[in-house]
């Protein structure tokens, strides 16, 4: 019986260890947030503690503007922005959200996937869009823009623009150029 209750207390001791090891491991630190972060909540910060957590807020002024926009280019598209961060979740579970970044998604349906070249140069019609966006409108850093082209529910090409790298690598291509250099099937 003494066996047992040792054998026990060791599993619950190195449970509760591997727990906090984990904790400690995955607790972004605050090197991790850079000073682009933006606080959106209203709540103030205090000395306790908190978890942090990812989380996605959506951004409704911004969704609208860029849905508008995008639905000029096809009717048929749409658009959404999300704010990507860190919820800092307090032992009174209330929260606080830091933005990190701004991400877009744009979905686009095609009744054929090969069509690489106009792929490209829809993304370069989109992306002049997501880059003329006033700055002081993004919150954080800019992230990206997942391009969604759908054929049906089974049939469809996704992929990431990372907003920077097409600033300072891609501007200045279209069509299957601009397609191939950011689509890695």
């Amino acid at each position: 019986m003494k066996n047992k209750r040792n054998w026990i207390i060791g599993i619950v001791l190195s449970a509760t260890a591997a727990f906090v090891a984990l904790q400690t491991v995955n607790a972004p630190s605050s090197e991790a947030i850079t000073p682009e972060v933006e606080v959106i909540a209203s709540e103030t910060f205090t000395n306790e503690t908190c978890a942090f957590m990812w989380a996605y807020q959506d951004a409704p002024e911004l969704t609208k503007n860029l849905d508008d926009a995008v639905k000029e280019l096809n009717p048929d598209a749409s658009a959404k922005a999300t704010l990507f961060g860190e919820d800092c979740i307090y032992s009174d579970g209330s929260k606080t959200f830091g933005v990190i970044e701004t991400d877009f998604t744009v979905r686009l349906p095609v009744g054929d996937l090969t069509q690489h070249e106009e792929f490209g140069n829809w993304i370069k019609q989109v992306m002049d869009i997501v880059t003329k966006i006033p700055r002081e409108e993004i919150q954080g850093k800019y992230g990206f823009v997942e391009f969604w082209f759908e054929k049906n529910e089974n049939e469809k090409i996704t992929f990431r623009v990372p907003i920077q790298k097409y600033i300072d690598e891609a501007k200045d291509k279209s069509g299957v150029e601009l397609f191939e250099y950011f689509y890695q099937p």
